[in-house]
């Protein structure tokens, strides 16, 4: 292997799990969008006790989705910083 194909393949995983860590953010993003549309129905909708129950269900599934998908970027991140670290040191050794 040379060292031009390293730095591709280096240069092309880090691209892509970077691009992954931002579909996660994306994701993240939704959740909280959803866990905020289950609050608004319990907040608004106190007195009706089917979208009361709904707005309760609602808001439990995001959050736990938020913390899935924090668990996720959070654990992706590190991986990432361990790829670039594993291709500096390659790196320095060619």
């Amino acid at each position: 292997m040379t060292k031009s194909e390293l730095i591709r393949g280096y240069e092309t995983e880090i691209a892509y799990q970077k691009h992954m860590l931002e579909n996660l953010g994306r994701w993240l993003t939704l959740l909280l969008a959803v866990t905020s549309l289950g609050f608004l129905l319990i907040y608004f909708f106190n007195k009706q006790i089917i979208l009361l129950i709904l707005g309760f269900v609602v808001m439990i599934l995001g959050s736990l989705g938020m913390l899935i998908f924090g668990y996720g970027i959070y654990h992706g991140k590190k991986n990432l910083a361990k790829v670039i670290d594993d291709f500096e040191t390659k790196l320095q050794s060619f």
